[in-house]
């Protein structure tokens, strides 16, 4: 699809010093729409950012078919930019947006949309390390009408964020409460989409862990609150007796690229992996007999956080001496190594912009 380019008057000051996560936005958004009578997608541009007008009615604003997806481009040593498999996100994208009623943006198009904002905005991506430009697709029902159907009108833009670490203490472990109350998804529900009513539903669980003094929240299963599955807005790995535990992709785990690419790379390394439910008492009885080696979050955001302590029912479990584990540390730097093209690729994972 042709893409037009508006361009802006003045471009913005670059931000200095610590980038944090999610502070600062780039001089470009990328916006097309979508109408049932117009055939489809349409004016397809790029457009100076800013803030974008809504009617009070807006539909997105009452009954929440709104999408997101999060990648990254990265700046490479000899000053290439490429992005991470980006194709798995638009195939992510187009399952959460088939879920919510809404329309399905082409893979094609999806990737040609952000390689095309990212290359306008090339001047944006940072060269520090651990940086990285944090992309944000998103589609949002626009149609105006207070009334309970899918919408026949839509919104698909991308956002651009120049990010450090996720965070602020980086690879350090964190404390991790096991939530047995709230749940965050349940089978024929949306828990294997992105979209904003799972990550608002999380939002009391974790405000309840941050006032005990744990960072986030290991979710349990819905149904019987019994089956470990995603710990906060990550997918959570688990070594035990060296074998690698996570939760099976069965409808209410996020399907994520981070844990799809980490369980390839351990495929590689022969380890055994267990996508297979498992228990919260099994976990924490490894954990307390020693043969819960490892544990680790993994997603876009953070790409691998070490979980060094579980607490669940009155019981606070170490792992690995609170201590990023080996295996922890090896995935992070082979995986962040063939981002940002430090290691070889041999998946061909990477995309470069040009």
């Amino acid at each position: 699809m042709e893409i037009r380019f508006e361009p802006r008057q003045v471009l913005k000051e670059k931000p200095q010093g610590p980038l944090g996560f999610g502070k600062y936005y780039t001089d470009y958004m990328f916006m097309c729409d979508w109408d049932a009578d117009q055939g489809g997608f349409h004016d397809a541009r790029i457009i100076p950012f800013g803030p974008i007008e809504l009617d009070p009615a807006t539909m997105v604003l009452h009954y929440a078919q709104e999408t997101f997806e999060g990648l990254k481009a990265y700046r490479t040593a000899d000053n290439k930019i490429q992005l991470f498999r980006p194709e798995k996100n638009a195939k992510r994208f187009a399952n959460s947006n088939e879920r919510l009623s809404m329309p399905q943006v082409p893979e094609e198009f999806f990737v040609q949309a952000i390689r095309e904002l990212v290359k306008v905005e090339k001047d944006w991506v940072p060269q520090n390390e651990g940086e990285s430009l944090y992309i944000r697709p998103f589609m949002f029902a626009s149609e105006s009408a207070v009334g309970v159907h899918p919408a026949v009108s839509y919104k698909f833009m991308i956002i651009l964020s120049p990010v450090g670490a996720y965070y602020p203490q980086g690879m350090a472990p964190v404390k991790i409460w096991v939530e047995d109350d709230y749940i965050r998804a349940a089978p024929g529900g949306t828990g294997f989409t992105k979209c904003g009513g799972n990550y608002a539903g999380s939002l009391k669980a974790q405000e309840k862990a941050e006032e005990k003094g744990y960072t986030q929240v290991l979710w349990l299963d819905g149904v019987h609150k019994k089956y470990v599955e995603e710990v906060g807005s990550m997918n959570v790995m688990f070594l035990i007796d060296n074998e690698v535990w996570t939760a099976p992709i069965d409808g209410t785990v996020l399907p994520g690229v981070t844990r799809d690419s980490i369980l390839h790379l351990l495929s590689d390394w022969g380890y055994t992996i267990r996508e297979e439910h498992l228990a919260i008492d099994d976990l924490m009885a490894a954990a307390q007999e020693g043969r819960l080696q490892e544990a680790w979050g993994t997603g876009t955001a953070a790409v691998i956080s070490p979980i060094g302590e579980l607490y669940y029912k009155g019981t606070a479990t170490q792992i690995n001496d609170f201590k990023t584990g080996e295996l922890t540390q090896k995935l992070y730097d082979t995986l962040t190594g063939i981002q940002w093209g430090k290691l070889e690729d041999p998946y061909h994972w990477t995309q470069v912009v040009e």
